[in-house]
């Protein structure tokens, strides 16, 4: 009876065990991660339409079917118009991949939001690094001002609005809320400082990797 007891009890810790792992790996209520890798070619995504296939892929990768969108601003160029981060990502509220809320809407997700280097996670649920850590990835590719919205033309702040691996610069945002300096510009998640070019060296030399914040638009 006793062993019988024993082997029915390891059983359902067995199942138990099992059972955490796979809500561990679901990944179906996140709706914000940050790109664990970079596309491929530094910050040219292939404009805004390869950046959003850059993260539903990335999603899809882990389980999430929902329709996402890259945290990105475009200036206006070549009769085209501005393309504004915050106008393409829906309204909220946007979860991690552990279920944390960062934001429950736009007016929080650009006031005083949720994301930390402990919350603004990647698709995978992993922290990326931050200030301190090696390498420091913490850099994050917005070219957006600091309440979401894109630069005036003029100065390149998007590395020609995500078609350059070369030339150009783009504004970047930290990810671990941390910078050099105690001030805003340090702790702005979206609006931080310009990138050194638009090659992956120029990126890696003050923090980066070419990362992209995606959002769920449903």
């Amino acid at each position: 009876m006793m062993r019988a007891t024993l082997r029915l009890t390891l059983l359902a810790c067995a199942a138990l065990g099992a059972g955490s792992a796979a809500q561990a790996q679901d990944r179906s209520a996140m709706s914000f991660f940050v790109t664990s890798v970079n596309a491929g070619r530094a910050a040219n995504l292939g404009g805004l339409e390869g950046a959003d296939r850059y993260c539903q892929t990335l999603a899809t990768a882990v389980g999430n079917r929902r329709t996402w969108r890259a945290y990105l601003s475009t200036q206006a160029a070549g009769g085209q118009p501005a393309v504004n981060a915050r106008d393409r990502i829906g309204n909220g509220p946007w979860r991690n991949a552990n279920g944390v809320v960062i934001a429950n809407s736009l007016a929080e997700l650009h006031g005083t939001n949720n994301l930390t280097k402990q919350t603004a996670l990647n698709e995978r649920g992993a922290v990326v690094n931050g200030r301190g850590d090696t390498p420091n990835t913490h850099d994050i590719l917005t070219g957006s001002r600091p309440d979401g919205t894109a630069f005036p033309s003029g100065e390149d702040m998007t590395c020609r609005n995500w078609t350059s691996d070369n030339e150009g610069t783009a504004m970047l945002g930290h990810s671990d809320r941390s910078g050099l300096r105690d001030d805003e510009p340090s702790r702005s998640w979206n609006s931080s400082h310009p990138s050194r070019m638009c090659h992956m060296d120029g990126l890696r030399s003050t923090g980066g990797a070419g990362l992209v914040y995606c959002f769920a638009i449903d």
